[in-house]
């Protein structure tokens, strides 16, 4: 049996990953801001659950959430980093407010989290720890240029965790979903700048008006897409970094296809700026 601490286990991800960690027998500590949402949608599974309240932008409340969690069950051997939120609109448009925002949570939470729970681990020499970044987290796009850089940062912390942790028995994964059909695309995780530029009509604009059109129509299966966070879990070897969505992979080869081509291009330029001395 294991013990799960799930960050934004209200809907979506962390909602499913949760019931289906219960259901299999595990423990879980699910946590979200409003914690009496996910105390009613579990009640069934009794002591197993724990329902904690969680703002991942406090990092007071994150060091007392895993103090609540270890005092109950003892342990935590998974974390699931999945707290986040969205932003929408032009790389300009975007206000310093709101780019502070996000970055709280996305980035600046998923650390308070992770520093507050690391040293359980470390003293249990054992866990995984799930980051969960997107398809944005390896490749930008127009009107999500801002939620990509969140996604960018949460990929290099974990890469660097991943070989941080090894050593100690942490094995760290940052898992990459596509467009899955959660609530992601709904106003509560997703804010719309009201600042528009017409000179980005084409480009971010363009995204902009898509996107609503794609809420509860994306290819990604929820329940699949939580099941697969229970397998990376409990891989002996798991990835660093792990794709789910067919839309996500065809990304990824996209990325690394775009990648290739630029680099072989301009390759003689990189070599040129080495010291005179530097053999090649």
């Amino acid at each position: 049996m294991s013990t799960w601490f799930i960050t934004g286990a209200s809907r979506g991800f962390g909602l499913e990953i949760a019931r289906q960690a219960l259901e299999r027998g595990d423990n879980v500590v699910a946590t979200a801001r409003r914690p009496e949402t996910i105390a009613h949608a579990l009640s069934h599974h009794g002591d197993r659950v724990l329902a904690v309240a969680l703002d991942v932008t406090d990092e007071d409340q994150a060091r007392t959430a895993v103090s609540s969690a270890v005092e109950t069950f003892g342990r935590i051997d998974v974390l699931v980093n999945n707290a986040g939120r969205g932003l929408l609109g032009a790389v300009e448009e975007s206000t310093d407010a709101e780019v502070r925002s996000i970055y709280d949570t996305n980035v600046f939470g998923l650390l308070n989290v992770t520093r507050a729970l690391l040293p359980v681990m470390r003293s249990q020499r054992s866990g995984r720890i799930l980051n969960v970044s997107s398809l944005g987290g390896f490749s930008s796009s127009s009107g999500f240029g801002i939620y990509c850089s969140t996604k960018f940062a949460v990929e290099g912390i974990s890469e660097a965790m991943h070989e941080e942790l090894a050593d100690l028995g942490i094995r760290v994964t940052v898992v990459e979903p596509g467009y899955f059909r959660t609530d992601f695309l709904d106003d509560r995780s997703l804010s719309t700048e009201t600042t528009v530029i017409e000179d980005y009509a084409h480009t971010a604009g363009v995204v902009r008006g898509t996107v609503p059109g794609l809420n509860h129509t994306q290819p990604g299966d929820p329940v699949k897409g939580a099941t697969a966070f229970l397998t990376l879990a409990d891989a002996e070897n798991p990835p660093v970094r792990a794709q789910l969505g067919s839309d996500c992979l065809k990304e990824l080869d996209a990325k690394i296809t775009q990648l290739r081509t630029e680099s072989e291009a301009w390759r003689d330029l990189a070599a040129s700026t080495d010291h005179d001395d530097v053999l090649v």
